[in-house]
């Protein structure tokens, strides 16, 4: 397939891409570098089968030729990004969204939406299935992100339902692993560089709100199942382990090893304070799990971390 790829050159989007290119596809990644790296599109240009175009997407976006598949994942994903990028947040996730729509509607081409877990909001039920609708603040400083999903969503059915346009949502949850930016602001990546620089790891709240981690090899490949499946409806694709905070930094000091102890600030607006999916749906539809363990997975993680911060010397980035 000939397949169009937005936000390629983020985190999870270079691993989408790597998978699908080793299967023999043709990737066009797409990516305004705003939050995205280029050593990311370094690597993905040792394919062959690999091509770059720098574009927001929140402006049209001509291709010529067949296109088989829209995957979008451009969008900021990590809650310092998405709250310093309020309006592109916003934007990417519906200008952004109806244009790949647009694309696919015109190619005849198979849609995936990378949704998010944030449409469960500080969810009321837990775990969080598909046919749970969520409790979002729209108006609160995370609403920027959780509305901008929640839309996405919406045109994406409504082009289903209306144009015929064959798609698939897929809502991820937290997800981690090597090529993650040092310096994002997500806990995974905060919590192992402070480490490996020996400074205390920051606990926002008391950490003893959860989240379920997921390993990024394990999360590219629900995403490819979901894209070749024919279900249109959302599916949760996420490692239903789950964890608080504080035991996440307990892990990671012992695995890092060194001095750090935990500290603690004050828990963010709208934070949520338990976070699980549900996978049914992905086990029954796609024949999906993951298989890597957060042990084995930060196990798999760190090595990287330790690189960049002995090359580069990074630090943490603070969640604001």
């Amino acid at each position: 397939m000939r397949i169009v790829l937005t936000g390629a050159a983020g985190f999870l989007g270079s691993h989408l891409s790597a998978l699908l290119l080793r299967d023999g596809h043709q990737v066009i990644g797409v990516d305004n570098l705003i939050t995205g790296s280029r050593d990311n599109l370094a690597w993905l240009q040792e394919f062959e089968g690999f091509s770059f175009r720098e574009h927001d997407v929140s402006v049209p976006l001509f291709i010529s030729g067949k296109v088989d598949g829209v995957l979008h994942f451009a969008s900021p994903a990590s809650p310092v990004d998405y709250l310093e990028l309020p309006i592109q947040t916003l934007k990417v996730g519906s200008l952004g969204t109806h244009n790949m729509l647009g694309l696919a509607k015109e190619k005849g081409a198979r849609f995936l939406l990378a949704s998010t877990s944030e449409v469960y909001g500080d969810p009321e039920i837990h775990p969080q299935p598909e046919s749970y609708w969520g409790r979002v603040n729209p108006v609160g400083p995370r609403g920027v992100y959780d509305e901008a999903k929640r839309f996405a969503e919406a045109i994406t059915m409504a082009y289903h339902r209306v144009h015929g346009v064959p798609v698939r949502v897929a809502r991820i949850f937290n997800t981690y692993g090597p090529r993650m930016r040092p310096a994002d602001g997500r806990v995974v990546s905060n919590f192992i560089v402070q480490a490996l620089r020996g400074e205390p790891l920051t606990i926002y709240g008391d950490g003893s709100q959860t989240r379920s981690f997921c390993y990024v090899e394990d999360e590219a490949e629900g995403l490819y199942r979901l894209f070749q499946s024919d279900e249109p409806n959302p599916v949760n694709i996420g490692n239903p382990g789950e964890f608080t905070i504080r035991e996440l930094a307990e892990t990671v000091i012992r695995l890092v090893g060194g001095p750090s102890k935990l500290e603690f600030r004050s828990l963010p607006t709208d934070d949520p304070k338990v976070r699980r999916p549900d996978i049914t749906r992905a086990k029954e539809l796609l024949g999906w799990e993951p298989t890597i363990d957060l042990e084995e997975g930060l196990r798999r993680t760190i090595p990287y971390f330790r690189e960049r911060v002995e090359r580069e010397g990074v630090a943490a980035r603070p969640l604001t």
